[in-house]
């Protein structure tokens, strides 16, 4: 099991990516938007602390995650296990806006989360290429139960093989992630696996998080 606690100014996260997630792509926003961003920034800067976790096993855990996600798999010769969060201080910052009001900062908030997430699951993949570097090993894509045909409900049969080591990460009754801003999955490791390009065309999932352009993280 690997565990790392991240700063913020670690996950490489510019104003640009959130500007994306709440919907402006390559526009810019406004200076009030601008200024908004920049404000939720220097304030999250001071006191998020997100995680990731991740745990290798030589076989492919009893899922059943359709045949998109097990031919990106079919090379492996063993399966990471991860989850990565924003973290519980997040959702309390998030409980503190809507408890204020302020619907503006909220949603920009909400946006900031989801690039905070991604972010921090994309380092969480930088030190598994370094832990699998010596043996000569690349890595799939990650795959996450509720995407490419994998039931969100399959969580109740991942957490269980963390063994409580899930950086404060719990399911609801309905299978999603408290902290609500949170990733988890599965990677393939091998010789002869590579990451590829998510196969978008055959996905009719037309909200899928992987539709925005990813952004590579700074962290080592």
């Amino acid at each position: 099991m690997t565990q790392k606690t991240l700063h913020y100014d670690e996950l490489g996260v510019t104003p640009s990516d959130v500007y994306a997630q709440i919907g402006y792509r390559d526009a810019v926003p406004d200076q009030a938007t601008q200024t908004e961003v920049q404000a939720l920034v220097d304030d999250m800067r001071r006191w998020l602390r997100p995680q990731f976790c991740y745990l290798t096993v030589p076989q492919l855990p009893a899922f059943n995650m359709g045949p998109i996600i097990l031919r990106q798999l079919g090379d492996s010769e063993a399966y990471s296990l991860f989850i990565a969060t924003a973290g519980c201080e997040y959702d309390d910052f998030m409980a503190r806006l809507k408890d204020d009001g302020d619907m503006v900062r909220l949603f920009i908030a909400d946006a900031l989360g989801s690039v905070v997430a991604e972010r921090c699951a994309d380092c969480m993949e930088v030190s598994l290429q370094q832990s699998i570097d010596k043996l000569g090993w690349h890595h799939t894509n990650r795959f996450s139960p509720g995407y490419c045909g994998w039931h969100v409900s399959e969580q109740q049969l991942l957490f269980p093989l963390f063994q409580g080591h899930t950086c404060g990460v719990t399911l609801n009754d309905s299978s999603l992630m408290l902290p609500i801003k949170s990733v988890s999955g599965i990677i393939g490791i091998g010789k002869k696996v590579r990451k590829q390009e998510y196969t978008c065309g055959l996905c009719n999932m037309k909200q899928c998080y992987k539709r925005i352009k990813p952004i590579a993280p700074i962290c080592t």
